[in-house]
């Protein structure tokens, strides 16, 4: 058996970012409005990146909600490097963002469908606080735009 141990850093994700990551163009638009948020002090975005420098993995944290915390969301880790430690990387360097403004927790949401996504955070120390419908556009495989419905549990963590 072999491994290969590949460094990775960790940078604030940019505009120039966008086309090259594979997403769809509603969570392009998404994540573009996320970015804008950022010099006003308002939100962070962070990417994940291997020795090419590209984003394997990304996500934003919202200074803004809740009242003296933040809110973890758009976390994403490209499919080929999922369970591979690329999204502890990610909330982590989130988590440190966040303490490094003095706010004494995080929450994120999660979508039921997603359970494997709900275990790592709880393995990080993410506690069930609640749950509440969720909704946002994705793109369709035809090319349209269609409101996905959902249950958001949400989670939280003392930093």
């Amino acid at each position: 058996m072999y491994e290969v141990v590949v460094p990775l850093v960790v940078r604030d994700l940019t505009v120039a970012d966008l086309p090259g990551l594979g997403e769809p163009p509603t969570k392009v638009v998404a994540m573009g409005k996320e970015l804008e948020r950022v010099p006003a002090g308002e939100a962070d975005y962070l990417a994940v990146c291997g020795p090419s420098g590209l984003p394997i993995g990304f996500g934003a944290v919202d200074y803004m909600k809740p009242a003296g915390g933040a809110t973890l969301n758009q976390l994403s880790v490209v499919e080929a490097f999922q369970s591979c430690g690329v999204g502890t990387i990610l909330v982590r360097a989130l988590e440190d963002r966040i303490r490094a403004r003095g706010l004494p927790f995080a929450e994120l949401g999660v979508d039921d469908a997603r359970p494997r996504a709900q275990r790592l955070y709880e393995r990080l120390g993410y506690v069930v606080s609640g749950s509440e419908l969720g909704s946002w556009d994705e793109d369709a495989p035809d090319g349209s735009v269609r409101r996905y419905e959902t249950t958001i549990t949400l989670l939280r963590k003392q930093l």
